[in-house]
């Protein structure tokens, strides 16, 4: 997986196109914050739970480094919660038993941590309280879905690929060639699979998914017998068929709230074309489109929003994306573009625990999976998620290098920038838009600083001030900071 993102990010450069490569701060700038013009109601931030929470899935310490704002301390240091409140649960689609003298065909090349156990185990039963279910199946991942639950994070059920028996050629990696590998007469049975599974952990879990997602990445081809994950091509012609099933499913189980994403395509450009190949039937099913973000700073966002937000009138979140930077710069660079561009109301980092150092938020060790040290990439996601907070109304900025979020409640305004240059530059904010700006106790504006080549990994500082309704900043090289400007109203 992470070779392959990395080649994908590489082969999608690191411009948006011509259309929209403009507002990047290479000197002094200002920015006019527009309190009139609203991207819609932060909704949060979050993370997917396989694969690092099927290793350390029982442990409270990483629950509450991930799930909440508190500071924790780990390997002697303490750190400042991410407050991520999204959870998305993977849907297994491994199992090690035999049906009718079959049993599922493993790819050699995908590591034990990384195949996650279904619960539907046998085919010739579909009463979910038969023994052809296994509900003590996943352990770990299950844990930290409950403790994620617990601490008030919002739940997505997903699927990387179906049952292994659902599957042409029963290998959860994908299919020798990479093509259709979900077997048509287990279109309904996929479905089933995960509405079984939504209602089973409503009633049994205390874990009530607010939406489920049948597909992952479903239009690559690069799900293949020899993967090093779970995987299934699904073309569009058959996410279509399979989407009807999924609320018929969920509906049959007196689920009819829990809404339907799709399709968590791995860019921007190819969720436009599956969006835009589905009949208005088919997207009548879809309660929300889900994105992934590996086309980096390229793709067009822009077009993806209007398709989606504007014309179907639909939800948008960037539902999984990652970087193989471990300074965290390519991290806030690709988020704030997301901000400027793509406007979704979530954003969901793959693995916030990784084997790679780069990738990874804390890192750990495949061989032993013993946890490991907390990457620089950590601090940077906390200049985001522990300020910018669900409720929050995102504002326009005009730029692709900084965004602000307004809590109206609190007369609050946040504004994570970054500094795209390679040398220091001061950026200044004007609020002169906004009815009042006051800041806090003689006008003070508490910031919070990130460098990603290091020095500073999250320090608050208390020296910046609003004067007529501007705060000016100095970043440094390649900076992240967030400003806290309180007495400031609409």
């Amino acid at each position: 997986m992470i070779r392959r993102r990395t080649l994908l990010a590489a082969a999608g450069g690191t411009v948006l196109g011509s259309a929209l490569a403009t507002g990047t701060a290479h000197a002094d700038a200002t920015v006019a914050v527009n309190p009139n013009t609203s991207y819609g109601s932060w909704e949060g931030w979050g993370t997917s739970l396989a694969w690092w929470a099927n290793v350390f899935g029982a442990r409270d310490d990483f629950a509450d480094i991930f799930f909440t704002t508190r500071s924790t301390t780990y390997n002697g240091t303490s750190l400042p919660g991410l407050g991520l409140n999204i959870a998305r649960y993977n849907l297994g689609g491994c199992s090690w038993n035999s049906v009718n003298g079959e049993t599922m065909v493993a790819s050699a090349n995908i590591p034990a941590f990384k195949q996650i156990e279904g619960f539907w185990q046998d085919w010739n039963n579909e009463d979910p309280t038969s023994s052809a279910w296994k509900w003590t199946a996943d352990a770990n991942q299950r844990a930290m879905l409950v403790k994620a639950a617990a601490r008030g994070a919002t739940t997505e059920l997903f699927a990387n690929s179906p049952m292994w028996w659902m599957c042409s050629n029963h290998n959860p990696s994908g299919a020798p060639g990479g093509g259709n590998n979900l077997q048509s007469w287990n279109y309904r049975q996929h479905a089933s699979h995960l509405a079984a599974v939504a209602l089973y952990a409503k009633n049994n879990w205390g874990v009530n998914f607010a939406t489920v997602e049948a597909f992952n990445e479903p239009s690559s081809s690069w799900w293949t017998a020899t993967g090093t994950q779970e995987g299934c091509h699904v073309d569009a012609t058959v996410q279509s068929a399979v989407l009807p099933y999924l609320r018929s499913e969920l509906n049959t189980r007196g689920l009819t709230g829990t809404k339907i994403a799709a399709s968590d395509e791995t860019s921007y450009d190819l969720a436009r074309t599956t969006w835009n190949s589905f009949s208005a039937t088919t997207k009548g099913y879809v309660n929300r489109v889900n994105v992934h973000g590996y086309q980096g700073s390229s793709g067009r966002r822009d077009l993806l929003y209007t398709d989606v937000v504007t014309t179907a009138g639909k939800a948008l979140w960037n539902s999984e994306t990652g970087d193989n930077d471990g300074t965290g710069y390519t991290l806030a660079f690709n988020l704030l573009y997301d901000f400027r561009w793509l406007h979704p109301t979530a954003w969901v980092y793959w693995q916030v625990m990784d084997p790679s150092s780069n990738w990874a938020m804390i890192a750990y060790d495949a061989t032993t999976l013993a946890a490991g040290a907390v990457q620089r990439k950590y601090y940077t996601m906390a200049q985001f998620s522990r300020h910018i907070r669900p409720g929050m109304k995102i504002l326009d900025t005009g730029v692709s290098y900084a965004v602000a979020a307004h809590d109206a409640s609190a007369k609050r305004l946040v504004i994570v920038a970054l500094n795209t240059s390679t040398s220091a530059q001061t950026l200044t904010f004007d609020l002169s838009s906004f009815t009042t700006a006051t800041g806090g106790t003689g006008g003070l504006v508490p910031r919070w600083n990130t460098v990603p080549s290091g020095g500073d990994a999250y320090k608050a500082y208390a020296d910046t001030y609003v004067s007529a309704k501007k705060v000016s900043v100095p970043f440094a090289a390649q900076a992240v900071q967030t400003l806290q400007i309180d007495g400031v109203t609409i």
